[in-house]
């Protein structure tokens, strides 16, 4: 389908993606598996280049007697539209990529083949404890084809795993969430997760309720991971050279080069990290202010965002890097941070040494507040613990949040011991992530929430 779709278009250049997708999922509640289910999808996206104007044209399971008119729909749009502010020469290519021609092997139901037993005896332990579990498990496999009329020829297999878990008290007044990314399943321990799950639960039998205010504040790596998610989001080359964001100079230009942490925090992308590997070239299916489609194909390399405490890049494609005289660096599909390496604690070392605080399970409902301090505020959600000499000693009412990830780099007094782990807020769209838990000695509670 690519090759004929880039010897149907009759333009100046042509850029064509396919998405050829697969998922698998259990969905589960009541300590009782629901529905189960396999699915295929299919999706083409033509590109095509008129001198410098750009047509794009996105459908989904195109047979073979449609795509002639999708070429010709977006060969049309290019020459219809005005010329574009990002235009560049394509990405040139060479040999086809390692694997072009192999067939698409989808995912199935068997990806679960070990998960699901040991999702059934976290069932009856549940049952047997008077616990209720309810949540999914979700497998995805996106095969990814990428051609040119430059040359280029590239393909990516990312496999994609989650499983979220919930547990209640057998009565529903006590809740307690977990969640886990995996690329196949194998690696996922239930039982550990449903011990986990179990323990918070006897925790919220003890219930304390405080005000609103400003506390010390363990964040474990989930609610960390959707405060860094965001940051990275943010930081647009294109919105801080306009001003419009946190990462604008105050007199013009970007906060590049600025130290924001006063510890010696790094947060970075790597296509090839270690369990969170991702597409090692740009794939973009149409042009943003943080992307574009002629840098499809451009090769992918780790990318520190913030070195040492120091921002050192933003979001840019050749078009804002032309603007700024920063380099290229576009967005990559995953995010690492660290701290100190040296004596990296674990969350469970950090809450016996904590002498009085609060343990957060995760963050939900993130909202935008003021881009140009990135505010934004928030909820606590499945369990807000207090901490005292080294214990959690009950549960706690839940807040709304109102604080600044930026600002935030600059408050951690302790940055623990970094794991895999998945976003609660925005695990629909980003997986990928290797967080610390961290420490935050005035965290801003600023409202009790009555949600429960």
């Amino acid at each position: 389908m690519v090759e004929r779709a880039l010897e149907l278009s009759a333009n100046d250049g042509c850029v064509v993606l396919v998405d050829e997708g697969s998922t698998a999922n259990l969905r589960f509640a009541g300590n009782t598996l629901t529905t189960n289910g396999v699915a295929r999808s299919s999706r083409l996206t033509v590109i095509s280049v008129a001198g410098e104007g750009v047509g794009v044209v996105s459908r989904s399971s195109v047979r073979d007697d449609q795509l002639a008119d999708v070429v010709a729909a977006a060969d049309r749009a290019a020459r219809e539209a005005r010329p574009a502010e990002d235009a560049r020469p394509l990405v040139e290519g060479g040999a086809a990529a390692a694997g072009w021609d192999d067939e698409v092997r989808p995912t199935d139901i068997g990806v679960f083949e070990r998960f699901a037993p040991a999702l059934g005896e976290a069932f009856s332990a549940a049952e047997a404890g008077d616990r209720k579990l309810y949540g999914f498990a979700e497998h995805s496999l996106t095969s990814t084809f990428l051609g040119t009329s430059t040359g280029v020829r590239l393909r990516h297999d990312q496999p994609t795993g989650r499983l979220e878990l919930n547990a209640k008290s057998g009565d529903l007044k006590r809740s307690a969430w977990t969640g886990v990314f995996t690329e196949d399943f194998a690696d996922v321990d239930v039982a550990a997760l449903g011990a986990s799950l179990a323990q918070r639960l006897e925790w919220a039998k003890t219930r304390v309720d405080l005000p609103a205010g400003r506390y010390e504040t363990l964040l474990p790596p989930s609610a960390v991971a959707d405060l860094m998610i965001y940051l990275y989001w943010s930081s647009g080359a294109r919105d801080a050279l306009d001003g419009r964001s946190v990462f604008s100079g105050p007199g013009g230009g970007t906060r590049v080069g600025e130290q924001l942490a006063t510890l010696p925090i790094t947060l970075s992308s790597d296509p090839l990290a270690a369990g969170i590997s991702c597409a090692p070239f740009v794939t973009a299916h149409t042009s943003s202010r943080d992307g574009s489609v002629f840098d499809n194909g451009l090769p992918l390399g780790r990318t520190d965002w913030i070195r040492d405490g120091r921002l050192e890049a933003l979001l840019q494609t050749r078009h804002s890097a032309g603007l700024s005289g920063l380099p290229v660096t576009p967005g990559i599909d995953n995010l690492v941070m660290t701290g100190p390496a040296e004596d990296a604690r674990s969350l469970e070392e950090m809450i016996a040494s904590t002498r009085r605080g609060l343990l957060v399970t995760c963050l939900w409902y993130i909202r935008a507040v003021d881009p140009q301090t990135l505010l934004v505020t928030g909820l606590t959600r499945d369990g807000v613990y207090l901490v005292e000499h080294g214990e959690v000693v009950g549960e706690v009412n839940n807040f709304r949040f109102n604080e600044s990830p930026v600002d935030l780099l600059g408050r951690v007094t302790e940055v623990g011991a970094p794991e895999r782990t998945l976003p609660r807020e925005w695990n629909d769209y980003f997986q990928r992530t290797v967080m610390p838990p961290v420490r935050v000695p005035d965290f801003n509670m600023s409202t009790v929430s009555q949600a429960s």
